[in-house]
């Protein structure tokens, strides 16, 4: 493969710019990302926010991994699923640098190139991937040249319920490392912490979970006088047991022995020591790639890219539309 590929990555919050060199290497991502203070993350807003820094952004990608658009091999974006004045941004400016440079266009699932990141960084070879993030929360893996959904959310995705939960109580997006925080600080002063009295709805539907009434049930908790420590540990026990407990089931009717987490809501360190607990207790393994590759980022849209460009597929630009409603198991796997 000659050139290097670039990757976009504009499904919600995050425009990021990532790159992957022709022999494979994965290059960190220059990422920037809209912190709304008041609210959750309106669409619109945050595309205002991508195109206002997408050229900055880009130069300092370049600059910091002395690369030059002029050795560019393709341009890779996220076709799907996520925000869609967001991915517009994405698509445009791909498909702007992909017509400039002559060079292919690979529109990507996000999705997928979550799972195909973590494989890569982790070394895992055929996992049960537990995806947790903002808008998406599924159980994943692969058969018959698919990534196939297994179980997933019926509701909200559990990275939009830590943000609910959170923003009710005054702290702004994200809220995920904020609960985090203070669960910590209630298992710090109580290290021989119960449920007794914090119990919450389990969010557990056969294979399916459901996060809504999780977190309504949290919310009257502390109106009701519960130390909103105490019920931030409870509601990520409730929660990360959830998926745990779906992941394992995953992983036994699939006869798989690796659990690959991705997606933003695995860099909690508390859901990355329970899915290693469980997978040691089925004699398999947990595997979890850096933080900065779970959260959304460039990198991964990239390593997608040159999976699909190594195995033939380029996108016209007649196909290049977005669709914010993408599935996992919607794309080919030919690698």
């Amino acid at each position: 493969m000659d050139g290097w590929i670039l990757g976009l990555e504009s499904t919600a919050h995050t425009l990021s710019y990532g790159a992957v060199l022709s022999n494979g290497q994965a290059l960190p991502a220059a990422t920037d990302t809209i912190r709304p203070t008041v609210g959750g993350i309106h669409p619109r807003e945050a595309a205002d926010h991508h195109r206002d820094v997408a050229d900055n952004l880009l130069t300092k990608l370049l600059e910091q991994h002395e690369l030059s658009l002029s050795n560019l091999g393709g341009v890779a974006f996220s076709q799907g699923p996520g925000m869609g004045p967001c991915l517009q941004v994405g698509a445009g400016i791909a498909r702007a640098l992909a017509a400039a440079h002559e060079v292919p266009l690979i529109g990507v699932n996000h999705c997928v190139a979550h799972i195909e990141i973590g494989r890569s960084e982790c070394d895992c070879d055929d996992p049960v991937l537990l995806y947790v993030s903002g808008g998406n929360t599924q159980v994943i893996t692969r058969l018959d040249g698919r990534y196939r959904v297994l179980g997933e959310t019926l509701d909200i995705g559990i990275g939009n319920m830590l943000d609910k939960f959170a923003r009710k109580f005054g702290h702004p997006f994200p809220g995920g490392p904020v609960i985090e925080q203070h669960a910590r600080a209630h298992l710090d002063a109580h290290p021989n912490a119960t449920l007794d009295g914090l119990e919450l709805p389990y969010a557990v539907r056969g294979m399916d979970m459901a996060f809504s009434g999780l977190m309504t049930a949290a919310v009257a908790l502390v109106q009701k006088g519960a130390p909103f420590d105490a019920v931030c540990w409870s509601l990520q026990e409730h929660a990360f047991a959830a998926c745990v407990e779906v992941a394992e089931r995953a992983m036994a009717h699939s006869g798989k022995h690796e659990l690959l987490l991705g997606g933003g809501v695995a860099c909690n360190q508390r859901l990355r020591d329970m899915c290693t607990i469980m997978a040691k207790e089925r004699e398999g393994s947990s595997h979890a790639p850096p933080r900065i590759y779970c959260i959304d980022n460039g990198t991964m849209i990239a390593q997608l890219g040159w999976l699909e460009l190594g195995a033939g597929r380029t996108t016209s630009l007649n196909e290049s539309a977005v669709d914010p409603g993408l599935r996992t198991d919607a794309t080919p796997i030919a690698w």
